[in-house]
């Protein structure tokens, strides 16, 4: 029988609105180690733009259901009864919401996001919809802050343009997966200055920081493709990680 890990731990709201001091912003690129975190400086910073955190829904849950998104994605990720999943930028809390009853009572969801306003808001639906499985975490514009070998998958949905620094991000979230865990990305092959991804862009930083790609889907549905990533050898020294440079 598997181990599991501890559950994440919810955080207190007041110890979210504390740590806004903490978090730096992404709505640009990081020109100068003045201009970013400290602890994201043994990391080279990224030579691409950041897409600006305009609103934390990428669509209507109306619209998104409509074409049967959260369950074809979620299908696509395999994601089973007894899984532990991490929602990356959960926002309003869409992905949330659908995956905790998919994993079930004896699964986890762990629900991200860095801005405390934003994980305040999804508390009260979480509350209100009585999902006793589901905790939330704040992060930080570097770290996800992840406990280790803790997840099965971790979904990132329209939200990987958004973080300003996705070597030190990716470096750190690696060790948060379980054997065989996955991280399954959901963008746009677009610029990010149009709220996407480009594929290559996607497939270079992963592998920067020793990720390999599984599987690419076409959803057009969902508003782009879904790439799913797991870890493939050692993670480089953050010093040692080769820069991609934007398409």
């Amino acid at each position: 029988m598997r181990r599991r890990a501890a559950r994440p731990a919810a955080l207190p709201l007041f110890a979210a609105l504390a740590a806004l001091s903490l978090l730096g912003g992404c709505n640009a690129p990081w020109s100068e180690n003045s201009d970013r975190p400290e602890t994201a400086r043994d990391f080279p910073p990224a030579d691409r733009p950041v897409a600006p955190i305009t609103s934390t829904k990428w669509s209507t849950e109306e619209a998104r259901d409509r074409v049967n998104e959260a369950d074809d994605i979620m299908d696509s990720a395999d994601v089973r009864p007894g899984m532990t999943v991490a929602d990356i930028g959960a926002g309003d809390g869409y992905y949330t919401v659908r995956l905790a009853p998919r994993v079930g009572q004896s699964g986890r969801v762990l629900a991200q996001d860095i801005q405390p306003e934003v994980i305040e808001r999804l508390a009260d639906r979480v509350a209100r919809e009585r999902l006793d499985n589901v905790s939330l975490k704040l992060g930080a514009v570097d770290d996800p802050r992840l406990p280790a070998a803790s997840f099965d998958r971790v979904f990132m949905v329209h939200m990987y343009h958004e973080i300003g620094e996705p070597y030190a991000f990716l470096w750190r979230l690696r060790p948060a997966l379980r054997r065989d865990g996955q991280v399954i990305v959901v963008d746009g092959d677009r610029p990010i200055a149009q709220h996407g991804t480009p594929f290559r862009l996607l497939v270079c930083e992963f592998e920067a920081v020793g990720f390999k790609l599984l599987s690419y889907d076409d959803k057009a549905h969902a508003g782009g493709y879904l790439a799913r990533f797991v870890p493939d050898g050692q993670r480089p020294a953050p010093k040692a990680i080769k820069v991609c440079k934007n398409p």
